[in-house]
Order: structure tokens, then sequence, then C-alpha cells
């Protein structure tokens, strides 16, 4: 029986004020409106320490780095920098297709009023910066950097969809879920996905602790996204 899952197990930085965790995908940063898949990190985080603030979130099935704030005061220094756009969060994706792209700036403006249909609105959706390089090419699949400078909901996987480079496995952007059978020609037993999410990876982040002296977190890969890479290395080359 595995043993229950605890947040000290997904540190990767710790100090005085702040945490950074490895967030699992499928881990909700906070509550989700009328459904429960797993405990959320921010209630798991007050379990730890009393107050607690996540300084800001990731997606569900988005796995890597979050900044968790264990004081109101390490959450204000956090917030400012984040409001002034200084903290530098760096994400992998892997993409469906070679796609070529060298320092692209996608500046979209994005709606998020509706959560069942987030999309490019450049008359009423709010400021969306993103910056793009491609850092590994496969038959099939390119392995992306993405650098959003501003944090609106589902940014990165909207701004690649809006440039025909959808995340691998991300169906509510119109990609389908990877398989094995797609980059391995020959088959034996039951095909199987190559991920069971879309493949988006928080890999590190960048701000200023209390003293501010630079601080500079990476996150390894989780299991699924690491075999993602490793079946294409092998397969897919």
């Amino acid at each position: 029986m595995s043993k229950p899952a605890n947040i000290k197990d997904w540190i990767i930085f710790e100090n005085d004020d702040f945490a950074v965790v490895n967030k699992p995908a499928f881990v909700p940063s906070i509550s989700e409106r009328g459904k429960f898949t797993h405990t959320p990190l921010l209630d798991m985080a007050k379990k730890e320490w009393d107050d607690a603030i996540l300084c800001h979130r990731l997606d569900r099935e988005t796995s890597g780095a979050i900044i968790v704030a264990k004081n109101p005061e390490a959450y204000r220094h956090a917030s400012i920098q984040f409001e002034k756009r200084l903290v530098e969060k760096t994400y992998h994706a892997i993409v469906d297709g070679q796609v070529r792209f060298e320092n692209l700036k996608v500046d979209l403006s994005i709606n998020t009023d509706n959560l069942a249909n987030i999309h490019i609105d450049r008359k009423t959706g709010k400021k969306a910066l993103t910056w793009f390089n491609s850092i590994a090419f496969f038959k099939h699949f390119t392995l992306m950097e993405c650098k959003p400078v501003t944090g609106r909901l589902h940014q990165i996987r909207v701004h690649l969809a809006s440039q025909n480079a959808r995340i691998a496995g991300d169906l509510m952007y119109g990609s389908e879920v990877p398989m094995l059978s797609s980059i391995k020609r020959k088959m034996s037993g039951e095909d199987t996905a190559l991920i069971q999410r879309f493949a988006l990876h928080a890999r590190s982040i960048r701000f200023k602790a209390m003293d501010n002296s630079e601080l500079h977190i990476e996150a390894p890969y989780p299991k699924d996204f690491e075999v993602f890479l490793k079946l294409l290395n092998k397969y897919d080359v």
C-alpha cells in the first residue's frame, strides 16, 4: 500500500520564508469547484505551515515548480515581484510536430471570462506575453522552452495553439492523446499512451528571497514527462 502524499516529499528548496515545491501532475493548486480529485496543494501546505499561501498557481495537469510563502511578509514580498513581472518562470512543453521557434514573441491578449472557452481576444482580453524557443527536435514532436511574462490562465497552452504548436495530449486546445504506435513502427502487444496528460512542466523559477538574494530553483522532470522524452529519443529521431 502506497503511503499518503506528503508535501515534504515534493520540496526542492526551502528556507524560513519560502518553500518551492515540484508539484506532481493531477494535484490541484487550490480546491476545485464541484469535484475532488486530490487534496489541493494549498491544503497540504497549510497542514505543514499554518500561514502558508501559494504565490501563484499551476493547472491541475501541469507539473513543476510552484512557490509557497510560509508567512504573510514573504507572500507580500513575492507578490510585488509578480506584479512587477520580476519573477522569471520557465516551462518545458512537448508539442505536436516539428516546430522551429527562435525567440518567438507571442503578444496576444487572452479572454478568461469563460473557463470552458479561454481564447485569444484582441479587443476585450487581458494582455498576455510569452517567449518561445525550440530546444530539441524529433520526427513527430518538439521540446519547447516557454517563458511567460504575464500569468494568464492557460496562457502557454493558448499561445502555443495560436501558433499551430499544440501541446501533446492537450485535448482542450486541439491535440490528441499521443500513442506509442505514432512513433514506433513495429508494435507488439497493446498500444499505449506516451503520456496520460498534456505535456507541460514548470521547469524552473527565479525570484528574490527576503534579503533580495537571487534564488533560481530547477524542478526535475516527473517520471511521465521523462519517460515520454526517453521514448522520443529512442523511436522518434
